[in-house]
């Protein structure tokens, strides 16, 4: 078969075959009468294995690897065109994902394309003078600032610098995006503990009642850590429903003087709830499957429980048999004594 011929059923140009046999990759088994090249069955195969490996992205020197060496081993090749592959999704996801932020940023002119670009560039920088800056810079109306608010959420989500993180918690809560809470509330669902860490504290760091509807559904949630963090933030709310989350943080010290200071703001005031934050604790007080250390904590967190309720439980206590839940107990009553 003529060179054109196979060309035409092979897809692969005559051009593109003639430089397959300069590399050796295919060589022609004949010639006709008048010195064209002549493609045997065979040589037509290999011109479709050298296709259908290109098409897995092997260079035109490993293909030659591929099908010239007896000892080749693939699975080190594949493994590294796996890797290969993999990166150059990554770039061109990260690629998708600029180009959309900054067609979300509206610009009206190169000018404000660059000026998007440098700022997305700032935010993912190794130094986190650099990200601040550029958190500082974005904070106010995205027309204004030219960064998308969903290109902060991301920010946040990933930086590990407290000081960054604030920054950008500032420039979230002056973005003045309805879309802010919801945004970060789809970093709950990660797999990343620490994601799932970051997106609750930036959750809790909006201001007013932007953020009530997506916490309390982080109160839901699996993650004990986050649990936590939606319920002290709740609890400035006036939340009552993250009583029984507050009291299991004191039990496995977890950020239990955070959670008994939040119990405190729950009960002061209201005489209702101080009688429920009372009997809640004197339940896990009275649970068998409550360690020593636990019971202490416990006990120690009704010192700023207002309310008769919670005094019965301190004389309770003032009589128990582990002696420092008895000593603590008894140094209480003598506080709210004095008061």
């Amino acid at each position: 078969m003529l060179i054109g011929e196979v060309a035409r059923r092979s897809g692969v140009s005559a051009r593109m075959l003639r430089h397959y046999e300069s590399l050796g990759l295919v060589r022609p088994s004949g010639r006709t009468g008048s010195g064209y090249r002549e493609y045997s069955g065979k040589d037509i195969r290999r011109v479709f294995h050298i296709e259908s490996l290109r098409s897995l992205g092997l260079s035109l020197r490993e293909i030659g690897r591929a099908l010239d060496d007896p000892g080749f081993v693939p699975a080190a090749l594949v493994e590294d065109l796996v890797r290969r592959t993999r990166e150059r999704v990554a770039a061109e996801t990260e690629l998708l994902t600029r180009l959309r932020r900054i067609d979300a940023a509206g610009p009206a002119g190169w000018e404000d394309v660059l000026r998007v670009v440098a700022l997305l560039r700032a935010l993912g920088s190794k130094s986190a003078d650099a990200r601040q800056r550029a958190a500082l810079s974005s904070a106010g109306d995205a027309a204004v600032s030219g960064v998308p608010v969903e290109a902060l959420v991301e920010a946040v989500l990933s930086e590990r610098d407290p000081v960054v993180a604030g920054a950008l918690h500032w420039a979230l809560a002056r973005s003045g995006d309805g879309d802010v809470a919801a945004l970060l509330a789809e970093g709950l669902g990660s797999p990343v503990a620490a994601v799932r860490k970051r997106a609750v504290r930036s959750l809790a760091e909006l201001p007013g009642t932007t953020a009530v509807a997506q916490l309390r559904e982080a109160l839901t949630g699996p993650d004990p850590v986050v649990r936590g963090y939606a319920a002290l933030a709740l609890a400035a709310h006036g939340v009552a429903e993250v009583v029984p989350t507050l009291i299991d943080m004191i039990v496995e010290g977890r950020n239990d003087t955070d959670a008994a200071d939040a119990l405190s703001v729950l009960a002061a005031g209201d005489g209702a709830a101080a009688d429920r934050i009372a009997a809640g604790i004197g339940d896990r007080l009275a649970d068998a499957g409550t360690g020593a250390p636990a019971r202490g904590r416990l006990t120690q967190a009704l010192a700023a429980v207002p309310g008769a309720r919670a005094s019965r439980a301190l004389v309770e206590l003032s009589r128990d048999q582990d002696r420092a839940v008895a000593v603590t107990a008894v140094y209480l009553l003598r506080l709210r004594e004095r008061r």
